[in-house]
């Protein structure tokens, strides 16, 4: 499973907005990774920021 995929479940399990650090703590990701990650898929739009800092899969 790539990692974008692991970052997008996380969420989706989490049924919540989550933050950078949550994510990287639920995922067993590294901080630096989620991070980079979190921009490209904002970039395509698969996921959101429904308040700052916090990100959630476009539903």
């Amino acid at each position: 499973m790539e990692n974008t995929e692991i970052i997008i479940r996380t969420i989706k399990d989490a049924n919540k907005p989550l933050k950078g650090g949550e994510i990287a703590e639920l995922s067993g990701l590294d901080k630096k990774i989620v991070d980079k990650l979190i921009k490209q898929l904002k970039t395509e739009e698969l996921i959101y920021s429904p308040k700052r800092c916090f990100y959630d899969v476009k539903k």
